[in-house]
Formats: structure tokens, sequence, C-alpha cells
């Protein structure tokens, strides 16, 4: 397998993850707050929505079709 194949594959499997799931949410460490001497720790929620997932399911299908054009 070259490294367009496994790239394809992978798309197609997070592709699949993500309309299976209906998009994903995750979460990262945001900006800590000062106040009043305390210290407070925040998050940042983050959304993929399905059709970032469709749209990787496609891209991973197409690279697996197209061949290279020989010059």
């Amino acid at each position: 397998m070259n490294t367009k194949t496994i790239f394809a594959v992978l798309l197609v499997t997070l592709g699949i993850v993500v309309l299976a799931y209906s998009g994903i949410t995750f979460t990262t460490p945001g900006k800590p707050v000062e106040f009043l001497g305390l210290h407070i720790a925040t998050t940042d929620s983050h959304f993929v929505p399905p059709i970032a997932g469709a749209l990787t399911l496609v891209a991973g299908v197409l690279l697996l079709i197209v061949k290279p054009r020989r010059a």
C-alpha cells in the first residue's frame, strides 16, 4: 500500500465515524481566568458538523478511485 491509499482509507474511516455520531464534540483547554486571587481553569467546546464528515468521506473515496495521469 502506498501513502495515497493509506491516507484515503484514513479519510474514509474518519468520515464514517463523524457521520455515525452525527458530528463530534470535543473540548480543549481555554485561557485561565484570574479573579480575586483565584485561578479558574476554563475549557473551549468545539463541534465538527456531519457535513465535514460527508466531505471527508467523499474526498477519501475520490482518492481511492481516481488514478494519476501518466505524462
